[in-house]
């Protein structure tokens, strides 16, 4: 299998500027979500993701960009969708912090 590319906060926010709609999961506790949340976001947090990774099976060939605070979260989260056949996961670098720096 191929490791998925991550992606940097300037990428994303230049691919967001642009209109395009990528897949972002922010695998971030629900009030870290509503506190502050990457437009377009879908929220499960990461001890969620098992139970609820039936939703994104349709995602498996596609781009998911999983994020959370500053990295550490959504890179187990990218690992673990890998593991699952997810082909195309990307953690977002630095997370919210770089996203909103």
């Amino acid at each position: 299998m191929i490791a998925s590319v991550d992606i940097t906060a300037e990428e994303l926010k230049e691919r967001l500027n642009k209109g395009e709609t990528p897949v972002i999961i922010d695998v971030r506790e629900d009030w870290e979500h509503q506190e502050s949340k990457i437009p377009g976001a879908q929220n499960i947090p990461l001890g969620a993701l098992p139970q609820r990774l039936d939703e994104l099976e349709e995602l498996k060939d596609q781009e998911v960009i999983v994020q959370c605070r500053s990295g550490a979260r959504s890179a187990s989260a990218k690992a673990f969708m890998q593991q699952q056949g997810f082909t195309n996961v990307r953690n977002l670098l630095g997370g919210i912090l770089a996203y909103q720096g």
